[in-house]
């Protein structure tokens, strides 16, 4: 298909039929994705599609490669990994106040092709990078011109992925955010994420064996979670040279200087002040002022994850 006809098109959604893997596709008229999480990206862009099209947007999954070939886009400048609740939200909404910065935070289709080999028999995770890679290049088109960087936000669970990443892009700073697991267990404890949830990420993502969990106490099933994202964390930084490990205790702006720096990403006067007013509300609620507080005991089975979290501070 011709490349002019393609501009600004996005394959976001992925259904997986009978007959094929079924690959639907919006028009983002060229507008910026500036908005917290990915999701309210698409539902923008759908009710500028008028809510609904006339008729359906969709082809196979097959066709990703071939129609991303010619595409103007911007290679990744980053892959943004995190244990969630950890200030990465926050970060990319830093990034994104710039015109010069395409940001995209945590991508349901990006998503949907990493966990096909969990859920589609037959498919493996070469066939999934194949197609990441096209899928990123749809998603980092030049839309206004003005754009010069891309970051890539991922989901939390994304971390167990980071050998497929490091393949496809051997070269792109990797950057991982973490936070003290007693804070982000009491956050999720509060508003669960879907990584919090016994089952609902496939368990085997997170590397864990049948029997080895606990479904019946969201609270001991999160710090396992934890505990796995951690160790991940180490074992990467021991292999991989090109990563930036920050704590979200240093604070948004303190983080975003850092990425920027490893990341050679040019930052005017004007852009850090315009961050730093940012970074006094909250990362999923602009117009709120952000704070929190914790007052409960660290419970005895987040002990191992606090053990790896004051690993990675000695670091």
């Amino acid at each position: 298909m011709s490349n002019v006809l393609l501009k600004d098109w996005i394959p976001y959604k992925l259904e997986n039929t009978a007959a094929q893997i079924q690959c639907s596709w919006l028009n983002t008229y060229a507008v910026p994705f500036t908005e917290p999480f990915f999701d309210d990206t698409i539902n923008k862009c759908k009710r500028m599609n008028g809510g609904g099209a006339p008729f359906a947007s969709i082809s196979g999954i097959d066709v990703l490669t071939d129609w991303a070939a010619g595409l103007a886009y911007v290679e990744p400048s980053a892959f943004i990994f995190h244990i969630s609740r950890c200030g990465s939200t926050l970060v990319s909404q830093l990034l994104a106040t710039s015109a010069a910065n395409i940001v995209l935070s945590e991508v349901p289709f990006f998503d949907a092709l990493l966990r096909l080999p969990y859920q589609v028999p037959g498919f493996n995770e070469n066939n999934s990078a194949d197609l990441l890679a096209a899928a990123i290049k749809f998603y980092g088109q030049k839309r206004t011109g003005h754009e010069r960087h891309l970051f890539i936000k991922t989901d939390s669970w994304h971390i167990f992925f980071h050998k497929q990443f490091r393949i496809l892009y051997p070269d792109v700073p990797i950057i991982l955010i973490y936070r003290s697991p007693y804070e982000v267990l009491a956050s999720h404890l509060k508003m669960p994420g879907m990584q919090a949830i016994p089952g609902f990420i496939e368990p085997e993502i997170f590397g864990f064996k049948p029997g080895e969990l606990t479904y019946n106490r969201p609270d001991i099933y999160t710090a396992q979670v934890l505990e796995r994202y951690l160790n991940q964390y180490h074992e990467i930084i021991a292999t991989d040279n090109k990563c930036l490990l920050l704590n979200y205790n240093e604070g948004p702006m303190a983080m975003i200087k850092q990425i920027v720096s490893f990341t050679n990403t040019p930052l005017n006067e004007q852009g850090v002040l315009t961050m730093d007013e940012r970074s006094r509300y909250h990362s999923k609620k602009p117009n709120e002022l952000f704070s929190e507080t914790h007052q409960h005991p660290k419970p005895h089975f987040l002990n191992n994850a606090m053990a790896l979290y004051h690993s990675l501070n000695s670091m």
